[in-house]
């Protein structure tokens, strides 16, 4: 009987070769989730209306019967409903993205933001983000809101739909000027938002 020798250690080196490449391919699909890529989560969550600001108009001169007494308080002009504070469009960063976001203030003075008509692609680690940062558009926008300072509103709840986030009370949006949504895990804008205020 001829062997020959080798081949037992040659066989060995392929078998470890080849648990290595699944191991690698196992931390790989774990890590970048590729699956996300071609999975839609839609949300669609109530959103609050917003109330039309009262226009000022010149008041006409009262008749004599509706003049009010001195003691009288005048009527305020205050909304009964949410009123919009700033909003924005969506552009595409590193991901094909399109919606409005809105900063809404409830008749309580809380403070929301709201995803409306969201489109984007699924992906690991998407957060919600008021940014410092003013929105660039292009791959030169990719990364600007990871170097400013930042408030993050959560995880993501979908890539699709209506989606509302609450605002801490006590968070100064004048220091705020977009909204991001930015992937955590690879540092990297999805898509973004100017504030108009």
């Amino acid at each position: 009987m001829v062997t020959v020798k080798g081949t037992g250690r040659k066989r060995g080196w392929v078998i470890a070769a080849v648990a290595a490449a699944a191991i690698v391919l196992a931390a790989g699909l774990a890590l970048f989730k590729p699956w996300l890529l071609f999975v839609d989560v839609k949300v669609d969550e109530a959103l609050p209306t917003v109330a039309v600001s009262p226009e000022r108009t010149a008041p006409s001169p009262p008749a004599a019967s509706e003049v009010p007494s001195p003691s009288a308080t005048p009527k305020q002009n205050t909304p009964a409903g949410p009123v919009q504070l700033a909003s924005g469009s969506l552009i595409s960063h590193e991901h094909a993205t399109t919606g409005t976001v809105r900063i809404i203030r409830q008749p309580d003075g809380t403070r929301v933001l709201t995803l409306e008509n969201l489109d984007t692609s699924n992906g690991p680690d998407v957060h919600v983000w008021l940014s410092a940062a003013d929105v660039v558009e292009g791959t030169a926008g990719w990364f600007t809101a990871g170097s400013a300072a930042y408030l993050d509103l959560g995880l993501i709840k979908g890539n699709q739909g209506n989606q509302v986030y609450a605002i801490p009370a006590d968070a100064d949006l004048s220091k705020y000027k977009s909204v991001d949504l930015w992937c955590v895990q690879f540092a990297v804008s999805f898509g973004a938002a100017q504030l108009k205020f």
